[in-house]
């Protein structure tokens, strides 16, 4: 299902564009796709080529978001897409996010906020964008985001916030609540294990911290970025925030392209009482 993007623009040559969604601002050729894989240029337009397009739904408790401090005991529709705008050797979810060709099947957003409705009864509070980024889903998250908001559910992002600043404003009068993943506290461990760049996504955080319930999450992944010195720079930086913001640190695991051992649980354990310096609730997945 194809829909002429968002934010995106002509550039001097008629056969490119050049897309303004994210940090990357890629300039795409006839027919050829952005770094996300889901933004294609059709005859010199922009399209989303993924819009509607789910490939995962679910009923999921709240706390597997993971969301501890926002409605807590509550249950939320959880649903995402394909596509990523960020290349992580680790990914957790990288058959749907960047695999070939993951299977998808056409919801309208009337469709799922009504489904939601539904569920009300069994415990639901609203949608949440998940599985892959949902931000790379952005014109279908915007539109579903505007219903599920007149219908009174809540709408939640679990997103890598690798966005530029404009289009988030827009969307962040219907978002609720944000689990946002940052990747590490260093530009070097962005450019070289996500192809990416750190200061977008504080700049996010900066933004969702201001508008909503943020939640924060970082994979501690073997030797690469869970140093002491490390964490307590992002606790710190987190707390220069809001010290009430949650912090996840999760235990990585082998996946993807990446085979490191898994992350001691000793790491794990010193890192939480690092974090806790600065900040009130800092909590441990996956151990």
């Amino acid at each position: 299902m194809s829909q002429e993007a968002l934010y995106w623009i002509k550039t001097k040559n008629p056969q490119e564009v050049q897309c303004l969604l994210c940090p990357h601002n890629c300039v795409i050729p006839e027919n050829s796709s952005g770094i996300c894989r889901v933004r294609k240029n059709v005859k010199g337009k922009l399209y989303t080529m993924n819009y509607g397009m789910i490939t995962a739904v679910a009923l999921d408790p709240i706390e597997k978001k993971p969301l501890k401090k926002f409605m807590p005991g509550s249950k939320v529709l959880s649903l995402g897409t394909f596509g990523c705008n960020l290349s992580c050797g680790y990914c957790q979810n990288w058959n749907i996010a960047h695999g070939e060709k993951p299977q998808a099947e056409y919801i309208s957003s009337e469709q799922i906020v009504n489904k939601a409705k539904e569920l009300v009864d069994s415990g639901n509070v609203g949608l949440a964008y998940t599985y892959s980024e949902p931000l790379m889903w952005y014109e279908y998250v915007l539109n579903t985001a505007k219903l599920a908001k007149k219908a009174g559910l809540k709408n939640i992002l679990v997103t890598n916030g690798y966005i530029n600043p404009k289009p988030l404003k827009e969307l962040l009068p219907f978002i609720d609540a944000v689990n946002l993943d940052v990747k590490a506290f260093t530009n070097d461990f962005y450019q070289g294990i996500c192809q990416g760049k750190l200061e977008p996504v504080l700049n996010s955080a900066k933004l969702f911290a201001a508008n909503c319930h943020l939640e924060i999450t970082t994979l501690l992944v073997t030797n690469l970025n869970d140093n002491q010195t490390e964490i307590k720079k992002l606790a710190h930086w987190i707390s220069s925030l809001d010290k009430n913001i949650p912090l996840h640190l999760t235990r990585y695991f082998p996946n993807y392209k990446m085979d490191l051992p898994p992350t001691s649980l000793e790491k794990m354990r010193a890192a939480k009482e690092g974090a806790e310096e600065f900040l009130y609730n800092v909590l441990l997945g996956n151990v």
